[in-house]
């Protein structure tokens, strides 16, 4: 018998998790929950590094707490700590912890648990899935994307990183940026290129890299919010094992489409979240929405719902270990366009209130989202990569012509 054939009822389910987190954290005071705390709907964090420190620290607490007590890694096999349920009850469980006073989570968690962790299964080798899986599902071990390069833009299967076989293991150079969560993550995933004479999409390969290795340096990049949540990883002289090594040599395209998947998936997260506190801004709202306002709301909680169940059937495929195809690029242009939607509602509901910080509470912070958001557009393959996949893979278009150099 399969772990979904006696998993619970989703309503049994719920009542366990209100149970079990009864007595792992403290509830949050329904009365008191809007209008006070905290306010943020940052996008991207403004922390200093000791502040993403610390805060990474307190996350970690709370998804060992969860993993030990069994309500972490939901869908994955017992042998890694899971429970083999069905995929969504991970949002099912997510809807009752929002009632519970526990740290939110930053980029670099999402990415290890449901992009890293997932293509590990895939691709890794038994050796890897003992080594790494339990650890990073419990969080023991984080990891961030060494995918992006500033000569590549879009095209990350331009990558210009070179990998060099020496002896019984690589050197890596070159230079990533846009890094969320290099500054506390111990694994970098690295997409190099190995043969230059191949073709661009079949000479590449992904290694692990140890974020504390010699010859790595991370420098934080200043945004115009004001913090640093992204960062330029630079490898020199970069010394990997092969047992670091993530799929073939030269087959690295695919195991980065797996990670990119996942992370067109979970690009989504946050945006939901903000979403869903600005209906409930809506809600608050200290006068009668206009018929506009109940329009745009409604639209807002629509995408909301649609981008959920896109969510599941992505996520269904990346728990079943299999490549969750050009359906991820759905999740990511609903992810994009409930953010903009998010955006335009608060705009409208608040007016000049967002524009001056006179202190009121969920008024002025809503500015974080407003500039963060439009960098969702581009992070994790652009809206327009999003939609070429689309009217090639799916409906079967032409592929888009290129360009020749005169």
């Amino acid at each position: 018998m399969t772990g979904e054939e006696c998993a619970p009822g989703p309503e049994e389910f719920r009542a366990e998790a209100r149970r079990w987190l009864a007595t792992a954290a403290d509830p949050l005071d329904r009365q008191e929950e809007w209008g006070s705390g905290d306010d943020s709907v940052a996008v991207f964090e403004n922390w200093t590094e000791q502040e993403e420190r610390e805060h990474t620290d307190r996350i970690r607490a709370w998804e060992r707490t969860r993993h030990d007590g069994g309500w972490g890694a939901l869908g994955w096999p017992r042998e890694y700590g899971g429970r083999e349920l069905p995929a969504y009850y991970e949002q099912l469980y997510r809807a009752e912890e929002a009632a519970f006073d526990v740290p939110r989570r930053t980029e670099v968690f999402p990415v290890t648990q449901q992009l890293v962790a997932p293509a590990i299964r895939i691709w890794g080798s038994e050796e890897q899935k003992r080594r790494w899986l339990g650890p990073m599902l419990r969080t023991d071990e984080l990891a961030c994307q060494l995918f992006s390069e500033t000569e590549a833009g879009s095209d990350l299967a331009a990558v210009r990183t070179r990998a060099t076989r020496e002896g019984d293991g690589w050197v890596l150079r070159g230079h990533k940026i846009w890094t969320s969560g290099a500054r506390v993550a111990t694994w970098g995933v690295a997409v190099c290129r190995t043969d230059p004479d191949a073709a661009k999409h079949t000479g590449i390969t992904v290694f692990l890299v140890r974020m504390d290795a010699p010859g790595v340096t991370v420098r934080p990049i200043r945004q115009m919010t004001g913090g640093s949540s992204f960062n330029e990883v630079y490898l020199d002289e970069v010394a990997v094992p092969d047992s670091d090594r993530l799929g073939p040599v030269g087959q690295g395209w695919r195991v980065t489409l797996t990670v990119l998947a996942a992370e067109r998936l979970d690009s989504g997260g946050l945006g939901l979240d903000n979403a869903d506190r600005a209906l409930d801004l809506a809600r608050h709202l200290p006068r009668p929405l206009t018929g506009g306002e109940q329009q745009q709301a409604a639209d807002l909680f629509v995408r909301t719902l649609c981008q959920r169940l896109t969510g599941l059937r992505v996520t269904a495929a990346l728990v079943a270990g299999r490549e969750p195809g050009a359906g991820a690029s759905v999740g990511k242009l609903h992810a994009t366009a409930t953010m903009r939607a998010t955006t335009d509602l608060v705009t409208q509901l608040l007016g000049p209130r967002l524009a001056a910080d006179t202190g009121e509470w969920g008024t002025f912070a809503w500015t974080e989202h407003l500039l963060g958001a439009p960098g969702y557009s581009i992070a994790g393959g652009s809206d327009e990569i999003q939609r070429n996949i689309l009217a090639e893979r799916v409906l079967g278009l032409p592929k888009e012509p290129k360009g020749t150099m005169r």
